[in-house]
């Protein structure tokens, strides 16, 4: 964040959980100095030898030379991860070549201090765009950093990758594998310029379960969808979305290669549950934010028209000020359904606000109640359910609302 001043905690917040050590895996924080203000904006992790990763990038036309990067070594490793080095205050995006080197700078010093491959370092940076990284500023603190390394720093590492967001955000939890309890720690960053494909955001989770890159990949490819790209705050897509995924297999629990084996199931549902929990901490902090509003659509022609549905209902600025003034105009709920350009029946169409239905078979409801429902909009957080009436697919996105707060932000981001 390069605003002036610290922004106050958004009134949706929650609390960073208890966070284990996973075995294999050290943290460190430091100050690279990407900041006017005292803070830390760096962080590197180290990983035990043999641990595998997997990731998931933005789509982005014009991705950042982190995610190049990453996406290179992934590939030229088979999915080694040794090491992360992170910055926050500096995109390095839109950069060319001399932000690549900038990036590949960085993983080679760390690749020598760890005493690993090039390539089984990856890199990460958030900040702002159009600025090549002074990779100087985070190579000369590398031999700090490493010597302290901490199994038990993961509040620090979340609140150092922070930009415009107002709280760090972790999520935790255990799962048998074979038989054996394995735990999955991660935390991401993410306030603004939310949307899928995915998001101003960064999330790094580790596992001390050993699963194959390869299966690691497949599990979190299906996973996305449902998580991070479930979840859209302004409608806007950044350079340097990534997600990265490591499994340092030190828990001693049975090597698995197929993302299908069936000791898998109970991993697999604690997987995703921390991937949502950690998508949905960054709906909570969207820049300004006062309501998180859960959106959910059914009875569409296909899952892909149930989510193009979902997210013109929840990228609507006249949706979302309504949210903002606690203002029951469902009326613009109907006009984000009909502007999606998906098959819709219009006689059919049903919405609903939390327990209360606004609109009936494409008329207003028979039992609706203004009153009840202005009610209902007072709530910090609201649910909106809209049935289109041609099929049986359905959808869930979740987003906040928009605010005069919002706008403060970012015509200050970089004063």
């Amino acid at each position: 964040m390069t605003a002036k001043s610290a922004l106050p905690i958004s009134p949706l917040a929650v609390a960073f959980p208890a966070m284990p050590p996973i075995a294999g895996v050290e943290l460190a924080v430091g100050r690279a100095g990407f900041y006017k203000q005292d803070r830390d904006d760096l962080l590197l992790m180290r990983f035990a030898p043999g641990t595998t990763c997997a990731g998931v990038f933005t789509r982005h036309a014009v991705g950042s030379a982190p995610v190049d990067w990453c996406k290179a070594s992934l590939a030229a490793t088979g999915g080694s991860g040794r090491a992360l080095v992170v910055n926050a205050g500096c995109a390095n995006a839109f950069t060319g070549a001399a932000g690549a080197a900038a990036a590949a700078a960085v993983c080679a010093a760390a690749a020598k201090a760890i005493g690993c491959a090039q390539a089984e370092v990856m890199n990460a940076s958030t900040g702002v765009i159009g600025v090549v990284l002074d990779d100087g500023k985070i190579t000369t603190r590398l031999p700090g950093l490493i010597a302290a390394l901490d199994a038990d720093a993961w509040p620090a590492a979340a609140a150092a990758i922070m930009t415009t967001d107002t709280f760090p955000k972790g999520a935790v939890a255990e799962a048998a594998v074979g038989g054996v309890t394995v735990r999955i720690a991660g935390f991401t960053k993410g306030s603004g310029m939310i949307a899928p494909n995915m998001a101003t955001m960064l999330a790094f989770v580790a596992t001390d379960a050993a699963i194959s890159a390869g299966a690691l990949q497949t599990l979190i490819d299906g996973m996305t969808p449902r998580t991070f790209n479930a979840v859209t705050v302004d409608g806007d897509r950044s350079t340097n979305d990534t997600l990265l995924v490591f499994a340092t297999g030190a828990a001693g629990a049975p090597l698995i290669d197929r993302a299908g084996d069936r000791r898998l199931a109970d991993f697999k549902a604690k997987l995703e549950g921390v991937l949502l929990d950690l998508a949905l901490q960054l709906v909570r902090d969207g820049e300004g934010a006062s309501k998180f509003v859960k959106i959910t659509v059914n009875g569409a022609k296909t899952p892909a028209s149930a989510r193009k549905i979902a997210r013109t209902i929840a990228e609507s600025p006249l949706v979302k000020t309504a949210f903002a003034g606690e203002d029951a105009n469902w009326g613009r709920i109907v006009m984000a359904v009909g502007r999606a350009d998906e098959p819709v029946d219009r006689d059919r169409l049903s919405v609903t606000f939390g327990p209360l239905t606004a609109a009936r078979d494409g008329a207003v409801a028979d039992d609706y109640s203004e009153e009840a429902m202005s009610a209902y909009m007072k709530h910090p957080e609201l649910e909106v359910g809209v049935d289109v009436g041609v099929g049986r697919a359905s959808a869930t996105m979740w987003t906040c609302d928009l605010t005069k707060q919002y706008v403060a932000i970012n015509g200050d981001y970089r004063s």
